[in-house]
């Protein structure tokens, strides 16, 4: 069989796995679509929410259900409003972040199992917060960076089995407790403080002179020197011979 049948062949199955994936894919997002007839928020919690300076939308177009963003509200945002926020259904996403919330607050959330997203960084939250949030089985992100949760609050997300990242940058987390809660949810990416560690360059070594080089080049053995020396006394009488052979003869 001929090089370019095979290359036709080889491309014909890899398109219909790639349709094949894209089918599973599609009948996953609509298993998971939110129903037609899903209820519809209370206009008037809705209109509470704004009215602190929040919003209450759809995630999507074809998606009814709730985002709730809290944390560009123009007015103080306290414990006692999350009580609107429970009486809201299917929210999925929830912003809460540089609000004046504390670990009390949370407990209004406690029975929302529809949360897949919640920030709660530059709050007041700290550990006992956390455990309201233990019973969150479909939390995916969470965001407690800045905040007061320490290592014994991350200890509560370990039953949270969809948790896929946690930051925790500035808060009172240390890196056992980040390595404790990956091994509870090895899927989950706890994300705190990028540490720079400086790096030490070394100087090059300085080459030692070899032995032969660090010889003067005119220094000569003791033998030699002496041998010079022999011949240069035995030079001396014939050249002080023939200088007096030279001499001129004196007139008488």
């Amino acid at each position: 069989m001929s090089r370019s049948i095979w290359t036709l062949i080889l491309g014909l199955a890899l398109t219909s796995t790639a349709a094949a994936d894209d089918a599973a894919k599609a009948q996953a997002v609509k298993a998971d679509a939110p129903k037609a007839d899903a209820p519809k928020p209370d206009p008037a919690v809705v209109a509470a929410i704004k009215a602190l300076g929040g919003n209450v939308m759809e995630i999507a177009q074809n998606d009814p259900r709730l985002e709730v963003s809290l944390h560009l509200a123009d007015k103080e945002v306290k414990d006692e409003h999350l009580a609107l926020i429970a009486k809201l259904p299917n929210v999925v996403w929830v912003n809460l972040a540089n609000t004046k919330i504390t670990d009390a607050g949370l407990a209004h959330l406690a029975g929302l199992k529809t949360i897949e997203k919640l920030h709660l960084e530059k709050t007041a939250v700290g550990d006992a917060g956390l455990a309201h949030l233990a019973g969150l089985e479909n939390l995916q992100y969470l965001n407690v960076y800045n905040t007061q949760v320490t290592d014994a609050g991350l200890k509560s997300l370990a039953n949270c089995k969809k948790l896929q990242r946690v930051y925790v940058w500035q808060s009172k987390v240390t890196p056992e407790g980040m390595a404790a809660l990956k091994t509870a949810l090895p899927e989950c990416k706890v994300i705190g403080e990028v540490t720079l560690v400086p790096v030490k360059v070394e100087e090059p070594k300085k080459e030692e002179p070899k032995k032969d080089e660090a010889k003067k080049p005119d220094e000569k053995k003791p033998e030699e020197k002496k041998a010079e020396e022999k011949k240069a006394e035995e030079k001396k009488p014939a050249e002080e011979k023939k200088a007096e052979e030279k001499k001129p003869e004196e007139k008488k």
